[in-house]
């Protein structure tokens, strides 16, 4: 059997990382951090000002816009 990562395995008092950096990778503190959310479809962060709000299962959601294969199409480009 291999050996696990150490960094991965959890300890008795419920910590999982002995070497986790601290702080978000995309930078900053606060609640908008950087200006990014998650896109609800595909996951992806994206600044806020390529996504908009769609209602979904009768809420107000954060999507890619105009769509997540476009704007993946469109990212890729630059």
């Amino acid at each position: 059997m291999h050996d696990e990562d150490e960094k991965t395995l959890i300890e008795p008092d419920g910590l999982r990382y002995k070497t986790k950096a601290p702080g978000s990778p995309f930078g900053g503190r606060g609640a908008f951090v950087g200006g990014t959310m998650s896109c609800l479809l595909c996951g992806k962060h994206r600044p806020r000002s390529m996504l908009h709000s769609k209602t979904l299962m009768g809420k107000a959601q954060m999507v890619c816009s105009p769509s997540c294969a476009e704007l993946d199409a469109i990212m890729a480009k630059r």
